[in-house]
């Protein structure tokens, strides 16, 4: 059995909002099967050109070149490519927006790449750009530190970071050349347990610190622990509980360990976050019908959902839908991030969309 499979018996007298009789309920619930979408357009948006198997995740640099992680693989998704995962960049401050795929230098296996989150770091003694990747090479999960050839236009390998307590990474922020947070969206490894895990809604999935010093549990209680950013003072941290249909608000400590602030309702499973580095507002792309992407059926499709979350430290955060479909222009969103007047909208195994957007 996976890591942790041996406590089990342990932890199942945790179980207390969703047993075996209720299951059917339960999963109604956290699914939000019941909604059905109101189409909400943007203006002049087209489908980013070269992305065939999804975006899963992307982030922005300062200056406007967006990093797009492409072409992720699980058994339980539709695969639209057999070819190994990509980093591209896009220049947003250039009116042809192509993509560009990012050359991996040095000793490492690309054909074996299957990126799924990914995270920015700037340092700030010598301005060099740190892309951090979760990886997951035959089902595996690490994560992947590249420092960016900006020139070149390619990513120069620097370490694979593997540990026990790394076991279902899904997404990434990072603090440091060699530190970041990290969130595990299953408890159990063994496929049979993760499968049943969401069904069930236990929640033990976690927030991870690690740097080369430590490597601890920070956060806990998560029934899917799924997006992780940083706000722009870098005092609190966002993860998106994907099954709770809420973004939890954390605020650091000096040693790492986070304090629970608050819990901000969605209404809809939000993926990847984004975070604004001038207003501080959250972007975040959301799968409206949780059902829709466990079936992926392609006469039905599961429907893309934008959200942005205005002061979300206040008391009374504001939270809008920006965008929506229903998987007749793009397929299951997991990540939305703006710049200069452009919204990009990233899928999990489908397309990208670049959109207007006048705020």
């Amino acid at each position: 059995m996976g890591l942790h499979n041996h406590l089990l018996p342990h932890r199942l007298y945790q179980v207390e909002t969703c047993g075996w009789k209720i299951t059917a309920a339960c999963v109604r619930h956290v699914s939000l099967y019941y909604r059905e979408l109101t189409q909400n357009y943007l203006p002049n948006c087209h489908h980013i050109e070269g992305i065939e198997c999804g975006a899963e995740d992307i982030t922005i640099l300062e200056n406007g070149l967006a990093f797009l992680s492409t072409c992720v693989k699980h058994p339980d998704l539709p695969s639209y490519s057999d070819d190994p995962g990509k980093i591209y960049t896009l220049n947003l401050m250039d009116s042809k927006m192509k993509i560009k795929a990012l050359n991996v230098k040095g000793d490492f296996d690309k054909d074996s790449f299957n990126p799924h989150g990914i995270s920015l770091y700037t340092d700030d003694k010598d301005g060099a750009v740190y892309l951090f990747v979760v990886n997951h090479p035959q089902g595996n999960s690490q994560v992947e530190i590249f420092r960016f050839v900006e020139d070149e236009n390619a990513l120069q390998y620097i370490k694979t970071i593997k540990h026990e307590l790394l076991h279902n990474v899904n997404d990434i922020v990072a603090v440091g050349t060699e530190s970041f947070y990290a969130t595990n969206d299953h408890y159990f490894t063994n496929g049979i347990l993760k499968f049943l895990e969401p069904f069930l809604s236990l929640p033990w999935c976690d927030v991870v610190y690690y740097s080369p010093q430590t490597v601890q549990v920070v956060a806990g209680g998560f029934l899917i622990a799924n997006g992780i950013n940083i706000s722009p003072d870098k005092r609190h941290l966002y993860v998106s509980d994907i099954l709770k249909h809420k973004i939890v608000v954390l605020e650091i400590q000096k040693n790492t360990v986070l304090s629970h602030v608050k819990e901000v309702d969605v209404g809809s499973l939000c993926d990847n976050i984004e975070v604004d580095r001038e207003s501080g507002d959250l972007w975040l792309g959301c799968h409206p019908n949780g059902l829709k992407c466990v079936f992926h059926d392609p006469n039905d499709p599961p429907g893309s959902e934008v959200i942005r979350i205005e002061n979300i430290l206040s008391e009374k955060p504001r939270v809008t839908q920006v965008y929506a479909d229903d998987g007749s222009v793009i397929v299951a969103s997991s990540v939305a991030t703006q710049y200069g007047g452009k919204l990009l909208i990233g899928t999990v195994y489908q397309k990208a969309l670049i959109c207007d957007l006048k705020l």
